[in-house]
């Protein structure tokens, strides 16, 4: 889909790894169907992932008890927000398309990523109640999580010592993506990469590069809970 942009959001610290290499293919095939794509390497470029008093330039509202969400919803709203935090919310705001590349750490996404998200998705910026899911700020684009993990895919199922993956995936999917008005597509999920043939981690990047020539045909998927769960 020439023209569409996409913004990937990138957390690992090896570029030869399973998710260098699913990143450096959506680059590549995205870039083929004429898409701009921009990465954010979050370790390349040293993200500061903590939520602190220096996202905010100049006086606090309220310097008698610091409350970073009042706080940041202010600066944003007065255009006061630290310069990395407006870099990359200008970057969400151009794309059609966010990818999410991970491993999957403890059930949910590297902490420089979360943190990322603590600073980049603000009050105003991203949601604002009752501005959220179906009425959140940054409805009208996608969201895809795509991430290995460290277990097969029977160790996330019902019957697994994991359980049901899509009980992780709640939080993230759900409590974040469609909270902020996102469209959620169904993740790219990559299983035990570190733990299989050559052959399937072949196939396992095939796969994401085939399903990467239809992505934009694909619908979302429902993250109300009557349908999640069921």
């Amino acid at each position: 889909m020439a023209g569409k942009k996409v913004l990937i959001v990138y957390a690992h610290q090896e570029p030869k790894s399973m998710n260098g290499s699913l990143k450096t293919i959506a680059v590549e095939e995205l870039s083929k169907q004429g898409c701009s794509v921009t990465v954010s390497d979050l370790y390349e470029m040293q993200f500061e992932p903590r939520a602190t008093r220096k996202d905010i330039i100049g006086d606090l509202q309220n310097p008698g008890q610091f409350n970073y969400g009042t706080e940041l919803s202010k600066a944003w709203e007065m255009g006061c927000l630290s310069e990395d935090v407006i870099v990359e919310q200008k970057k969400v705001k151009e794309a059609d398309l966010v990818i999410f590349q991970f491993p999957l750490y403890w059930f949910s996404m590297p902490a420089i990523m979360k943190g990322w998200l603590d600073r980049v998705f603000v009050q105003g910026f991203a949601h604002d109640f009752p501005q959220c899911f179906d009425s959140g700020l940054l409805k009208n684009k996608l969201a895809l999580l795509s991430f290995t993990t460290g277990g097969d895919k029977g160790m996330y199922s019902k019957e697994g010592d994991s359980g049901d993956i899509r009980y992780l995936l709640w939080p993230m999917q759900h409590g974040i993506m469609h909270f902020c008005g996102f469209s959620v597509l169904t993740p790219q999920i990559c299983f035990a990469p570190e733990s299989v043939t050559e052959e399937d981690r072949v196939q396992m990047l095939t796969s994401w590069a085939k399903r990467l020539k239809t992505i934009w045909e694909e619908k979302p998927i429902n993250c109300t809970p009557e349908w999640y769960f069921k």
